[in-house]
């Protein structure tokens, strides 16, 4: 069997997230293993640019705009890959674009589910168009990866595949980087990490704040179209929010927090949480995917809490500013990189 010695992915901006953080682990790995990368991004602004791996071929759309990687039909015939890696939810429809563009010429793509596929945001009439839209992918994706056994099983009802046939592999761990600037934050204070986006509902979380027994600063890694409304709610609240935008690195903040809160109405794999527990902060999550109580699996690491409920979620917050913080959790996903290499080489020819 050949091995894939030519991986191409791709992404829209660097400007923060965790899918566009996680393929630059990944590729950055596959290259030390030896492999050849190309990435083909929309736009290199943004604080996760530092992370661009040495040695990765790097093809500049100059645009963020989604768009933009329609155009990746003519790079991979430009730039001949062996494989084709999705590397998240957001962007399978690229995907779906180029098989369609390319037909049998198209290489094999493997692609990540990132994102919940249960969407409680969506209506009857989107709910279906985008149960729909998932029973597609098995036709343009050749093989579908998931992050933990829980969404491999709802990636497999969802797509309509066998079980056996979505490999699980976690993301890489994060690593310290090097020269990241570091944030001047509070001796004390409750993390959040994410877009500013309604599906974190980080209004949520500021109303519990305001509502915990010791009020302490609310710090949130992250930048997006709500941080007016929040600003606004916290000084109608009272409380004090810190919001420095995306960083570079938020392993330190992570492991300076008192706790760190994630209140989503949705999530795939929140790698966030596996990030805090590693640095020996305690987690407290909504109940917004199935792996949540996978990463969340001891009762002495955090408690995950239903949705909609801000009691609850009060609670919790108070419970784990005075529990004694658990020890750093080893992250699973060391040989992540290697076992995508092995599952690429699977699909070459023999």
């Amino acid at each position: 069997m050949s091995s894939a010695e030519h991986i191409l992915s791709y992404a829209q901006t660097l400007r923060g997230g965790g899918v566009e953080r996680a393929l630059l682990r990944l590729a950055g790995e596959w290259i030390a293993l030896g492999r050849r990368v190309t990435l083909v991004i929309g736009s290199k602004e943004g604080p996760l640019a530092r992370e661009l791996p040495g040695g990765a071929d790097v093809l500049l759309l100059d645009s963020p705009a989604y768009r933009a990687l329609l155009s990746l039909p003519r790079h991979v015939r430009a730039t001949r890959p062996d494989v084709i890696f999705c590397p998240g939810s957001h962007y399978t429809g690229v995907a779906a674009w180029t098989r369609w563009r390319l037909g049998a010429a198209t290489p094999p793509i493997v692609g990540k589910v990132s994102n919940a596929l249960a969407r409680p945001d969506h209506g009857a009439v989107t709910g279906l168009a985008h149960a729909l839209w998932l029973r597609q992918h098995p036709r343009f994706l050749d093989r579908v990866v998931a992050m933990t056994p829980a969404s491999a099983a709802e990636t497999a009802a969802a797509m309509r595949l066998t079980p056996s046939s979505v490999p699980i592999i976690p993301n890489p761990p994060a690593r310290p980087i090097a020269g990241a600037p570091q944030l001047n934050l509070p001796p004390r204070y409750v993390l959040g990490v994410g877009r500013l986006a309604p599906q974190k509902r980080w209004d949520q979380l500021v109303s519990a704040i305001a509502a915990m027994r010791e009020r302490v600063p609310l710090v949130i890694l992250g930048e997006g179209e709500g941080r007016d409304a929040l600003m606004a709610q916290a000084r109608a609240l009272g409380v004090d929010l810190i919001l420095p935008g995306h960083v570079a690195d938020p392993l330190p903040a992570m492991a300076g927090a008192a706790l760190l809160a994630l209140t989503s109405d949705f999530e795939g794999s929140p790698g966030v949480l596996r990030e805090a527990l590693s640095m020996g902060a305690p987690v407290v999550s909504t109940d917004s995917s199935p792996a949540v109580a996978e990463i969340i699996a001891d009762p002495a690491w955090g408690a995950v809490v239903p949705r909609e409920d801000p009691a609850a979620l009060v609670a919790a917050l108070d419970h784990w500013m005075v529990a004694p913080r658990p020890a750093p959790v080893t992250p699973p996903g060391s040989d992540s990189a290697a076992r995508y290499l092995a599952l690429f080489d699977s699909l070459m020819p023999a």
